[in-house]
């Protein structure tokens, strides 16, 4: 499994007005095609989480700002097995203190 292939699942969705694609929304899950679970163990179904084939699990991370307006949350563990380390920080401090 690699970051590459991972596609998005999702526990919602929004459509853009502007050229009426779906994207994902809520919590998202890192899911590769052709299987009926996330990468983190969810079945699909059972979880009630809708597929986005069309959109890489790199755009739909926050830190990405491409599909991700409607992501309140990233699955800890689909991230880990996506290859994200535990030390690496979303942010950097740009004015520490002296």
């Amino acid at each position: 499994m690699g970051a590459s292939s991972a596609a998005v699942a999702a526990t919602g969705q929004w459509v853009d007005p502007d050229d009426g694609i779906r994207y994902p929304a809520g919590e998202v899950h890192a899911w590769e095609r052709g299987r009926n679970e996330t990468v983190c163990g969810l079945s699909l179904s059972r979880s009630r989480l809708t597929c986005f084939p069309h959109v890489g699990w790199p755009d739909a991370q926050p830190e990405s700002g491409r599909h991700a307006e409607g992501v309140q949350a990233v699955c800890r563990r689909c991230r880990a097995g996506q290859g994200a380390r535990r030390d690496e920080r979303g942010w950097t401090r740009s004015n520490p203190r002296p």
